[in-house]
């Protein structure tokens, strides 16, 4: 298939992008090459794919109205594939119309393009953010998600509105993926196991966010992409079970679902950082901080409707996980 991946030079977006090209699918990815974080890592993302035939990368920014309708128009995308967007909680604090700018207008210009080029499937990042103050466990797609705590996580239950409108007014399949906590080689540098490695190899103190009561549902990599070409393969069915009297927040009328991917098995942030000082051989200086606004105390995801649906639930052990991140990282800074 011809498909398109937003976000190519990302971590999610790299990883898919190669996995989809080993099948023999063709990818058009594009990325506006932000400096969120070093741009020199997406450019070595970015390396790995351009030496395959079938991937061309186009630099853009999807917030361009004009050059995303271009770009719908001259491709022809028989899948779409969109993971670009402004990631991270805390950055939105400070910098919150970079999330309407790339998170709500940008979306636009994607579902716009899928709707008038006859896309067949549209699947999209949404994050388990979207669950906000739930504290009910696990995180159910049929739970209700009306009070987010970031503006993060606002845009991107935005996001999942957004595409089921298009859903029902266009019959366009939409599946929005809510991810739990991805790690893994590549991984990008303003998140937590990252920060970790490179203070800890540096002899430099780590933050520990609520005293490390933290309980997060770590993703490898691997597993998240695994579930994501599941998701490319199947466009969203309609339920024709589906009710407006008990309305299921997890499925449509229309062609939409939506999916939790996580490994099901919160880890306790503290067990999390024993673990990675045992594969880098050091111990951590740890600062103990309180909870960060935006943040929530605890994420789990219920991932039945992926085994149901889909026949994969991810699996990857935390300790070869963090393994296999360290093995990268100390190969890719050359630390011996």
């Amino acid at each position: 298939m011809k498909i398109l991946v937003t976000g190519a030079a990302g971590f999610i977006g790299s990883t898919l992008s190669l996995r989809l090209l080993a099948r023999g699918d063709e990818v058009v990815g594009i990325d506006n090459l932000n400096d969120y974080y070093d741009v020199n890592l997406k450019l070595a993302r970015l390396e790995r794919l351009q030496a395959h035939g079938n991937f061309k990368f186009i630099k853009l920014d999807i917030a361009d109205r004009l050059q995303m309708e271009a770009l719908f128009a001259k491709e022809q995308f028989q899948r779409v594939m969109h993971l670009a967007a402004q990631a991270g909680v805390r950055y939105s604090l400070t910098n919150p119309h970079a999330y309407i700018e790339a998170n709500i207008v940008g979306f636009m210009n994607v579902l716009e393009g899928c709707r008038h080029h006859q896309v067949e499937h549209l699947a999209y990042a949404s994050s388990s953010s979207v669950y906000g103050a739930n504290t009910n466990m696990p995180f159910s797609i049929h739970h209700n998600i009306d009070h987010p705590v970031s503006l993060y996580a606002a845009s991107k239950k935005a996001n999942e509105l957004m595409a089921h409108t298009y859903s029902h007014l266009y019959r366009l399949p939409t599946t929005g993926l809510r991810f739990f906590t991805v790690y893994g080689p590549w991984g990008r540098p303003d998140m937590s196991l990252f920060l970790f490695t490179r203070s800890i190899l540096e002899g430099q103190p780590i933050d520990v966010f609520n005293y490390g009561n933290h309980r997060r549902d770590f993703t490898y990599v691997d597993d998240i992409v695994e579930g994501v070409i599941r998701v490319i393969d199947r466009p969203a069915p309609t339920n024709p079970e589906w009710s407006g009297d008990a309305p299921d927040p997890g499925s449509s009328m229309a062609p939409y679902r939506v999916y939790n991917i996580g490994n099901n098995n919160p880890v306790h942030l503290l067990t999390f950082i024993e673990t990675l000082e045992k594969c880098l051989g050091k111990t951590a200086i740890k600062n103990f901080l309180p909870l960060q606004p935006g943040d929530v105390p605890d994420t789990y995801a219920d991932v039945a409707d992926l085994v149901n649906d889909l026949d994969y639930k991810p699996d990857t052990l935390l300790a070869d996980g963090i393994r296999n991140f360290v093995e990268w990282y100390k190969d890719f800074y050359r630390i011996s």
